[in-house]
């Protein structure tokens, strides 16, 4: 199954090909709307509630045609998100060769993360936005496609400690900085959800936030940190796509 879809037109017992697709949905909707344990953010919570999500699969992670399907959904996604909603981001589950029982864990889907957002750039056609840095070790630096800036989230199956990055299958949400900067504009109100948020996030997880989560536009914030987060307070000293990037495009 390709392109976007909406919740409405994934019906969780017949509107999917694959059991692994059905559950997906099933499970995302519980994590949305479980009321005893509330997902940390907000924002993403009422893009679910209001069907401004749209949706894609990918089969095979680890496959040359992956990179390929995320290129098509990323897409069709920027043609089209700013007629979704105020709340939209492009949610895409990504079935692996791993499970939860793999042995590398966390840091096998890091470099498959890293892998697959570098791999996608080569389907970019559109020149990188002349406002935003090309390279990573600025902070003001974030990932783009189709000249669309993004905030990436990735969730994974072996994330145990981290709850607000766990999820039964590979996930990845895009989020347009253009709906993050509605959201900002909002004033205090947006201010009062962020500490709402980091509150929801303190009771969510049994560990601390990790260090890396703080605030766009800050001089110690990088964003592609915040992308990927590690199960303990580690992270990469230096972001992978810079290197991935060159790599693919020799």
């Amino acid at each position: 199954m390709s392109g976007l879809m909406r919740l409405d037109d994934m019906d969780a017992a017949y509107g999917l090909p694959e059991e692994w697709q059905r559950e997906a949905i099933v499970k995302l909707t519980e994590k949305m709307t479980d009321r005893s344990a509330k997902f940390p953010c907000i924002p993403a919570v009422q893009g679910h509630a209001l069907n401004h999500f749209r949706y894609g699969f990918i089969n095979r992670g680890e496959s040359q045609e992956a990179a390929g399907q995320l290129a098509a959904l990323l897409h069709e996604f920027g043609l089209g998100s700013r007629c979704f909603g105020p709340y939209t981001s492009l949610i895409v589950w990504i079935h692996t060769e791993h499970g939860m029982d793999n042995l590398e864990g966390v840091e096998y889907y890091e470099r498959l993360f890293w892998q697959l957002l570098s791999r996608t750039t080569e389907y970019d056609t559109e020149p990188w936005p002349a406002d935003l840095p090309e390279e990573p070790d600025d902070h003001l630096w974030e990932f783009c496609y189709a000249g669309e800036p993004y905030f990436v989230y990735c969730g994974t199956p072996a994330h145990e400690l981290r709850q607000s990055r766990y999820f039964p299958y590979m996930m990845l949400a895009f989020t347009p900085r253009w709906v993050l900067k509605q959201f900002n504009a909002r004033g205090r109100q947006a201010e009062h959800t962020k500490v709402l948020i980091r509150k929801r996030l303190t009771e969510y997880d049994p560990v601390p936030p990790h260090p890396d989560l703080k605030f766009y536009g800050a001089e110690d914030n990088y964003e592609w940190k915040q992308y990927f987060l590690r199960d303990n307070e580690e992270s990469l000293s230096k972001c992978p796509f810079a290197r991935l990037h060159k790599e693919t495009h020799k």
